[in-house]
């Protein structure tokens, strides 16, 4: 049985945990080391059954802990070249990855981790890099997308061979246009490197999903510009005029920012 667990999601500190019998994925880890382990003590989650951490981009709130967590339990960090450059570079990350801790990936090439084969793929975003995860194991396809600037034809592709789906629906534009951040911000926000607004992501959904997607959550929601019944109630208004019915068709839910959603147990697509 695979688990899924986001331990948080947003500007806060994004960290998500995928995990099989006798093997463990940590995805961002922006949240502190002291809560990570609390969390998974009270989930029953076996921490050293995490073999290795994969970040999507080099962003504080995705990566805070990145360097102390992998010295402290000795695991190997994934990232592309450019995003281990940023968090080598980053001053808000005290301790560095080691060197003999730094694993590169590629866009688009797919490699074996223990049970689990992953596939990151581009997302545009303005950090050094950013990438998504399509992560395959026991015959399901769980796929990140967080932090995007605009769906791309790889992020439509991901969603396609997706059965469980965390995808970012960072902001509602009319909060956005109306709400308190500078000019500047907001541009950066709507530019094609910045967030994906609500719509955008109903929009990806409709255009993109298959039969075989089970279960969508919303996440890195803004917390200025955005409502998670709001974010929820604008994707399901866009499944709903194509048909799709949420707790029928499929599960639709938001991630919470600065909680963690308990264990999801996640099936076989044949099951």
């Amino acid at each position: 049985m695979l688990k899924f667990i986001s331990f948080g999601s947003g500007s806060s500190g994004n960290c998500y945990y995928l995990g099989t019998a006798t093997d463990g994925l940590i995805i961002d880890i922006g949240i502190g080391i002291r809560t990570l382990k609390k969390y998974c003590k009270e989930y029953g989650i076996q921490l050293n059954s995490v073999k290795r951490i994969l970040i999507t981009h080099d962003h504080a709130d995705h990566i805070k802990s990145v360097g102390a967590l992998s010295h402290d339990m000795n695991l190997p960090v994934y990232a592309t070249h450019k995003v281990h450059e940023g968090i080598d570079k980053n001053y808000c990350i005290t301790r560095k990855v080691s060197a003999d801790h730094k694993k590169e990936i590629v866009p688009g090439e797919s490699i074996t981790l223990g049970d689990f084969k992953v596939k990151p793929f581009a997302v545009p975003h303005d950090a050094s890099e950013n990438v998504g995860y399509e992560i395959e194991v026991e015959g399901i396809v769980f796929v990140v997308i967080t932090d995007v600037g605009r769906i791309t034809e790889d992020i439509c592709a991901s969603i396609r061979r997706a059965n469980y789906l965390v995808i970012e629906a960072n902001h509602d534009v009319e909060m956005l246009k109306t709400g308190p951040y500078p000019d500047y911000l907001k541009q950066r926000i709507r530019s094609g490197n910045g967030h994906l607004s609500n719509m955008e992501c109903g929009e990806a959904l409709v255009e993109n999903m298959t039969e075989a997607l089970k279960h969508v959550w919303l996440c890195h929601l803004s917390e200025e510009n955005n409502h998670p019944e709001l974010a929820r109630k604008t994707v399901e208004t866009i499944l709903r005029s194509h048909g799709v019915i949420p707790g029928k068709d499929l599960e639709l839910e938001v991630l919470k920012r600065k909680t963690p959603t308990g264990v999801y147990e996640l099936e076989n697509n044949e099951a």
